[in-house]
């Protein structure tokens, strides 16, 4: 059994600690968790009868301990990635995996060095509908790309941002295109390909913080298609959408639903037999916009430990989704566009206010 020590039990620790402390992964297993405010993980570690740390070090030094899953906000992922495997422990890390490219490098040389894997959390890759739209590109059946398009409608009131301090700040989060549309943004660039320049604005529309509740961009990809972000966390008076979709000469498939989880749309000028099937048989749509993915991608992250196998989101793959939200931010600040593989100068990310 690989054990697993929670970091941080926040909003998003429910769906990770249910899933390994219920046994619903094979192979993997709740060890510990941790939190600084004592009575979170007092209420996890009651529950499934594990220990519950209130320091990080506390964890760290756990017996038995071999991955350390890192759920704390996403300013403090550096710091906390670098000591899991400073001291020897496989690295799950939620996205964004930072907020500043730089951190990102040093988590990926800091798991280097030490030995460890990082797998950054990226489970809508997993989704089904998701699956088989990778498989239909892989399959050269969209011929020529012609527009990517990513749409996520929102809804995140005031309460939301006021439960946590850190929420909707420079500093330790990001806005809506780091944190609720990061997922979605790295569906688009994994579909359409390498990024060459974007333009991008925003607005703080409805939400009281120091960053953006609304942005909208647009991206020229290297291969010479178009692609177009809408992103906000404003939509009332509930969530809308989540979705994703790809236009080629010879397809075009929408995929939609809270979480990029239900197909809307598949169509191909040269129709297989699989295609009727596919969305009865690959749509579900999730009960709120997790979706089902975190599921098989931890049956992953346990079978590239068990195996050795490669991560289908490592370090690097999850740097090059930041280095494209930095560029996104870059433009923002800049109101010009902004090619990629660049250095940030004015993009906002990791600062404090």
């Amino acid at each position: 059994m690989i054990n697993v020590g929670i970091l941080g039990c926040g909003r998003i620790a429910k769906r990770h600690i249910e899933l390994i402390g219920n046994g619903q992964v094979a192979n993997l297993r709740l060890g510990a968790v941790c939190d600084i405010v004592p009575e979170r993980a007092g209420l996890y570690g009651q529950q499934f009868d594990v220990p519950a740390y209130r320091h990080m070090d506390e964890l760290l030094s756990a017996p038995g301990i071999d991955v350390i899953a890192v759920l704390t906000p996403s300013g403090m992922h550096a710091r906390h990635a670098i000591a899991a495997a400073g001291a020897g422990k496989h690295v799950v890390v939620e996205k964004p995996m930072a907020l500043r490219l730089d951190d990102a490098d040093a988590m990926i040389h800091a798991c280097d060095d030490a030995g460890v894997k990082l797998f950054v959390v990226k489970q809508n890759r997993f989704n089904l509908p998701v699956v088989k739209l990778r498989e239909a590109l892989d399959a050269g059946r969209f011929g020529r790309l012609i527009l990517g398009t990513v749409r996520v409608r929102w809804c995140r009131e005031q309460a939301y941002y006021d439960h946590d301090a850190w929420r909707g700040t420079w500093e330790f989060d990001g806005g809506v295109l780091t944190n609720q549309a990061s997922h979605h943004i790295d569906l688009l660039e994994w579909m359409m390909g390498d990024v060459d320049a974007v333009h991008a604005r925003s607005a703080t529309a409805l939400a009281h913080i120091e960053t953006e509740d609304t942005a909208v961009a647009t991206l020229k990809f290297c291969n010479g298609s178009l692609g177009v972000i809408e992103a906000t966390t404003a939509a009332r008076p509930r969530d809308l959408e989540g979705s994703l979709s790809v236009l080629g000469e010879h397809g075009s498939v929408e995929i939609a639903g809270f979480s990029v989880n239900k197909i809307r749309s598949w169509q191909f000028a040269r129709p297989t037999l699989e295609d009727a099937d596919v969305v009865e048989n690959f749509s579900v749509n999730p009960p709120n916009v997790y979706g089902f993915g975190h599921q098989a991608y931890y049956e992953h992250v346990a079978a590239c430990l068990l195996d050795g196998s490669p991560a289908l989101v490592d370090g690097l793959v999850g740097r090059r989704s930041l280095e494209l939200i930095s560029a996104l931010y870059e433009s923002i600040e800049t109101g010009r566009e902004v090619q990629l593989r660049f250095r940030p100068k004015r993009c906002r990310l990791g600062e404090v206010a």
